[in-house]
């Protein structure tokens, strides 16, 4: 039988547990007081790398360049956009410092013009624990309309009436996405198209870049099934593409007369098939990339003339481009050794161009076109990195660490020059491993604020991810999660071996389901870091997955397994980072959680806390911070996130005597 001392945490209504956070909170103040200072010199620097004044490159959708920009200490963009050219006069679309005043939290998704540029819509969460409202605003007037439809997620797109938005609700109480709406504005109808009864599923809508169909998605971690409307008429029903099978795993897009299908069927990377509008059956399905056993493909946009394929091969991402007429395929060139790349913002079918975001551990995001007949790439911005930053300073690095089962997993690095492999560099490895998310070798222009007193920034990209492949995840999930945690250690371990740091200089860092990995950790091998940083932390496994009314459990089952099943129970309850607590010595620990919190609930990280205070038997320091206005990401805005950052690189600084 498991005992849980803490399970009274779990109220969150209870004014008593509202006290008890209010009161680490204070605690974690008065532990970090003297690095007050410290943090503030931190803020300062995170806040002022950017520019006080900034715009996103102008994409062109229709007539018109969009973009949004960022006004010297405003918290929340402005969007806005030109007619006919850049050139042409600014229209304000809509001020969020604006509609955002008076809120402590104040989340704005995605802003998307309808198809015939008159209305947009945006989804607002004001609370943090991912409800939405989604409002409209007429792009002639910039009045924001009455109509407005509360609580639902994030997920919507426009019919191609530019009158007719089909959205997603979730479960109350689950927040599982289970239903698809169709609603015309103003009007009073909110017509239900798609219900999806399996608690495993989730469902979503999406559009073609042809604008020619709509897409109802719904998938559980290891299958999808996927239904077409027309989007010019979206009153119709939904038609079934393909009927839900085991283990198979399918999107769809279009181009012309034919569907384009990215497909795991016998094809564990995935391949990329095409059939015919009118016959979407399997027989009809014809090979136009063909699976590979040494890369993922990713993501898939076709465009009038050609197919852009987003794939992983190594752990590195890259693009490749296939004319529709000539069936060539090429690849998009690059020089550093170790960068990711990415499509972004192309929303043009018959468009030439493709534009893409480049960048490394090194070279700040840069926002490219490249001519999809020639490949000549167009560099449209870098951005600007403030404060002195010159890349040229700075160095990246690609290893591989060899695990114990012979598994080879790669390690990116990044370090100022000059660095030299004593073992007596601090180190601050970040680490996910969860889901099949690969984690890509990214700028961050934050950790600037590390990599310049010193330390090395490293990304183990471990079991759990997708980062060599499909199989790469699989051996990190269910009955093989373990891999997840034995690899992050590892690779700590490999680095050491290789003089980049030491146990008495190495660090660890990871949220969410990266916080779970942080909990495994020092739980198995306390002593091997000086201090861990674990965020918004999945610890208590083993409760949460035995109950279903918790949001997202159900559609989990596949990714953690079902603890409801004796098997998967013991395998869960001989990891999860709550259960396993002993009286010994811990690292130096800093947690942070968010009351709001949708994802991972905030009496997570309270319980281990308490639980780890009252069990170990060091004297090394163990705070924990809870924000009480906001949700799983943290604070809304473009400076408030930097303060919890700056106490964080702080807890780091200090433990190795930085003090300025």
């Amino acid at each position: 039988m498991r005992i849980d001392d803490y399970f009274w945490l779990n109220e969150r209504d209870n004014p008593e547990v509202l006290s008890y956070l209010e009161q680490e909170n204070a605690y974690t103040a008065q532990a970090m007081a003297h690095t007050t200072e410290l943090q503030e010199t931190l803020f300062q620097e995170l806040k002022y790398r950017s520019k006080p004044e900034e715009e996103s490159v102008p994409y062109k959708y229709g007539d018109y360049f969009y973009y949004d920009r960022y006004e010297k200490d405003r918290e929340y963009p402005i969007y806005c956009r030109k007619k006919g050219s850049l050139t042409a006069d600014e229209e304000v679309l809509l001020d969020v410092n604006k509609i955002a005043e008076g809120h402590d939290y104040y989340d704005v998704g995605e802003f998307e013009a309808s198809p015939d540029h008159s209305l947009a819509a945006f989804p607002v969460d004001r609370v943090g624990r991912c409800f939405y409202t989604l409002h409209f605003v007429d792009l002639d007037t910039g009045e924001i309309l009455q109509d407005s439809i509360p609580d639902i997620t994030d997920n919507f797109e426009w019919a191609g009436d530019g009158r007719t938005v089909f959205y997603t609700k979730q479960d109350p109480d689950t927040l599982r996405w289970d239903r698809v709406y169709r609603h015309e504005i103003g009007s009073d109808s909110h017509e239900l198209v798609y219900e999806e009864q399996d608690e495993t599923f989730n469902v979503y809508v999406s559009k073609a870049l042809s604008e020619r169909f709509l897409y109802i998605t719904t998938e559980s971690t290891d299958q999808s099934e996927e239904y077409f409307v027309d989007a010019n008429n979206p009153r119709e029903a939904p038609t079934l593409f393909l009927a839900r099978e085991a283990k198979h795993e399918y999107a769809i897009t279009d181009g012309d007369d034919r569907f384009y299908i990215v497909t795991n069927d016998n094809a564990e990377n995935f391949k990329l098939m095409e059939t015919p509008i009118d016959r979407t059956s399997k027989e009809n399905w014809q090979v136009v990339v063909p699976h590979r056993e040494d890369v993922l493909l990713e993501t898939v946009t076709v465009f009038k003339d050609h197919i852009v394929i987003e794939e992983t091969d190594n752990g590195l991402a890259r693009i490749a481009t296939i004319d529709q007429q000539t069936g060539v395929r090429r690849m998009i060139e690059f020089d550093e050794a170790v960068y990711t790349v990415s499509g972004d913002d192309n929303y043009e079918y018959d468009a030439q161009m493709f534009r893409f975001v480049y960048e490394s551990m090194t070279t700040p995001p840069s926002t490219y076109d490249i001519d999809l007949s020639t490949h000549e790439k167009t560099l449209l911005r870098e951005e600007e990195v403030l404060g002195g930053f010159d890349k040229n300073n700075y160095a990246s690095e690609r290893l591989f660490a060899t695990v114990c089962d012979g598994s080879k997993v790669p390690v990116s690095l990044v370090y100022r020059k000059g660095m030299v492999k004593n073992g007596k560099n601090p180190l601050l490895q970040y680490g996910y491993g969860s889901y099949g998310d690969t984690v890509y070798p990214e700028f961050d222009a934050d950790v600037l604020s590390l990599l310049d007193r010193g330390f090395i920034y490293a990304i183990a990209h471990i079991r759990g991810g997708s980062e060599l492949g499909r199989n790469w995840y699989y051996d990190g999930r269910q009955l093989k999660k373990k891999n997840t945690f034995t690899d992050f250690i590892e690779c700590t371990h490999y680095l050491i071996e290789q003089g980049y740091t030491s146990s008495d200089f190495v660090f660890a860092t990871g949220v969410s389901a990266g916080g779970l990995l942080m909990g495994a950790i020092v739980n198995m091998e306390p002593d091997l870091y000086k201090g861990v940083d674990a965020g918004v932390p999945f610890v208590d496994a083993v409760t949460t997955m035995l109950d279903p009314d918790i949001p997202l459990v159900t559609s989990e089952y596949d990714e953690w397994g079902n603890p409801n099943e004796k098997v998967s129970y013991d395998y869960m309850l001989s990891y999860s980072p709550y259960d396993n607590i002993e009286k010994k010595d811990y690292p130096n620990l800093i947690v942070t959680a968010a009351l709001q919190d949708s994802q991972v609930q905030y009496w997570e990280a309270a319980k281990w806390v308490a639980k780890l205070r009252a069990n170990k038997t060091d004297s090394n320091r163990l705070v924990l911070y809870t924000d009480i206005h906001a949700g799983h990401g943290g604070k809304t805005g473009r400076y408030q996130p930097l303060r919890e950052t700056a106490l964080i690189y702080a807890f780091f600084l200090d433990l190795v005597g930085i003090t300025e």
